[in-house]
C-alpha cells in the first residue's frame, strides 16, 4: 500500500503539543515531508527553548507514522528557524553559533559509543572530487584492515549511495537504524530516504538536526574510523559537525588551481578556529596522462596544493591524478580501490589511506600536531 502525505498528516493530527493544546499539524509545526516508498522523513518546527522538553513529542510523531500500513522507517527531526510571532528571533541552538568554541571546550558534544576515530573529509568549494576521495579513502582504510563507516553529510547533494552502488533502504531495529553496507563498509545517507531527483528544500537548522540524528540514531557498531563526507564550503553543516561531533581530524581536498586553493585555505582556517586538527591537504586532479600517447598534461596546473600546504604549515598528503577510470568507476558504483586495486590511480588512494591511518593513530595516541612520518599499521 502506497503511503501518501495525507495519510501521514492525518496520523500526526493525533499528536498534541503539550504546551499549546493543539495538534502539530494544525499548529503548522510539520515541514519538509519526504516520502520514498516506505521511508518517511519530516521536520517538526519548535521554539529552540523547548527543544529538549519536546523530545517525547518527536518520538510520538515517529511512532504514529511508523504505525501506518506500508511505512518501514521514519526519521523526524526537531528544528527551530521561526521566530515567535511579534518577538525577537530565537537564540541560536547549541552547535549552530558561528562563533568558535573556547579553547578545549567539549560541552554539548555528542558521543558515538564504539567509534574510535571520526575523520572529516572537506573541501572549500564543490567540484573538486571530495566525495570521490572520501569513498576511495574509506575503502582504502578498510583494505588496511580497519572497520570503517561512511556518513554522507551532504544533505543537499548526497552522492555516496550512487558512488558505493547501494540500493534499497535502511531497516529499523527499534530505536536505531541499521546502516547500509557496501564492500564491507557501513554507510548512511539522506539519499537512502529520498529519490535521487528529489530536492531537499530544507532550511539550515533542519539540515543540522538531520545530520545529528543520522550520527546518533544509526547503529554504527564498533568502528575504527567513521568517515564524514562533508558538504563543500564553510557553512552551518561544517560548523555544527565541528562543534557538536568529536572529530579526530580533517582532510581537505582541493584541485591545484588558485581559485580552488583560495577556498581550501578558508576550510583549513575554519577547522583551526574550532579546534579540529587538520591532517593535511590532498591535491586531486593533479595531472592527466594521455592513455594513448602517454603524454602528461597539467590541466588544472600542478603543485599548488603542495605549495599551499607549506605556506599554511600543514602536511601535504599526496596527489591523485585526473583519470577516466576514476570517473567511470565512481559513476558505476564500483570504486576503483576495490574493483581495480592494481591500477596506479587505486594505489594513489591506498598511499593516502596509509598516511591518514598513521596520522589518526598518532592523534588518538596523544593529539600530536605533527605526527611522525608514515608507519604502516
Amino acid at each position: 500500500m502506497a503511503v501518501s502525505a495525507n495519510n501521514i498528516l492525518a496520523a500526526l493530527r493525533a499528536v498534541i503539543d503539550p504546551d499549546r493544546g493543539q495538534d502539530v499539524v494544525t499548529l503548522g509545526m510539520i515541514g519538509g515531508l519526504a516520502i520514498k516508498g516506505g521511508n518517511i522523513g519530516f521536520a517538526i518546527e519548535v521554539d529552540p527553548a523547548r527543544g529538549v522538553k519536546l523530545e517525547p513529542l518527536r518520538q510520538a510523531c515517529e511512532t504514529r507514522v511508523l504505525a501506518l500500513p506500508g511505512v518501514t522507517s521514519v526519521t523526524a527531526v526537531l528544528t527551530a528557524h521561526r521566530a515567535p510571532s511579534g518577538g525577537p528571533a530565537p537564540a541560536a541552538a547549541p552547535g549552530h553559533s558561528h562563533e568558535a568554541p573556547a579553547e578545549g571546550r567539549r560541552s554539548g558534544r555528542m558521543t558515538l559509543p564504539g567509534v574510535r576515530a571520526i575523520l572529516a573529509v572537506a573541501s572549500g568549494k564543490g567540484g573538486v572530487g571530495k566525495s570521490t576521495t572520501a569513498v576511495n579513502l574509506a575503502l582504502g582504510l578498510a583494505r588496511l584492515g580497519l572497520k570503517v563507516g561512511v556518513l554522507d553529510a551532504d544533505v543537499y547533494g548526497p552522492s555516496i549511495p550512487r558512488m558505493l552502488g547501494v540500493r534499497g533502504k535502511p531497516h529499523s531495529t527499534g530505536e536505531k537504524l541499521e546502516p547500509m553496507r557496501a564492500y564491507g563498509v557501513a554507510c548512511m545517507s539522506i539519499g537512502f530516504l529520498v529519490d535521487e531527483d528529489t530536492p531537499m528544500i530544507w532550511r539550515g537548522p533542519m539540515v543540522m538536526s538531520a545530520l545529528e540524528q543520522m550520527l546518533r540514531d544509526v547503529d554504527w557498531g564498533a568502528l575504527d574510523v567513521l568517515v564524514l563526507d562533508l558538504p563543500p564550503g564553510t557553512g552551518d553543516a561544517q560548523l555544527t559537525i565541528a562543534q557538536r561531533v568529536p572529530v579526530t581530524g580533517a582532510v581537505i581536498v582541493s584541485t591545484p588551481q588558485d581559485i580552488a586553493l583560495l577556498d581550501a585555505r578558508k576550510g583549513l582556517n575554519m577547522f583551526r578556529k574550532v579546534d579540529v586538527p587538520v591532517i593535511g591537504l590532498v591535491e586531486n586532479m593533479s595531472y592527466f596522462v594521455c592513455p594513448h600517447c602517454g603524454g602528461r598534461s597539467d590541466i588544472f596546473s600542478h603543485g599548488g596544493a603542495r605549495r599551499t600546504a607549506e605556506q599554511m604549515d600543514m602536511e601535504f598528503l599526496g596527489e591523485v591524478p585526473l583519470h577516466m577510470a576514476i570517473r567511470e568507476t565512481s559513476d558505476a558504483g564500483l570504486p576503483i580501490v576495490v574493483t581495480r586495486p592494481e591500477a596506479e590511480q587505486a594505489q594513489a588512494y591506498m598511499r593516502l589511506a596509509a598516511t591518514v591511518a598513521d596520522r589518526l593513530k598518532a592523534l588518538l595516541a596523544g593529539g600530536m600536531r605533527q605526527p611522525p612520518r608514515l608507519v604502516m599499521m
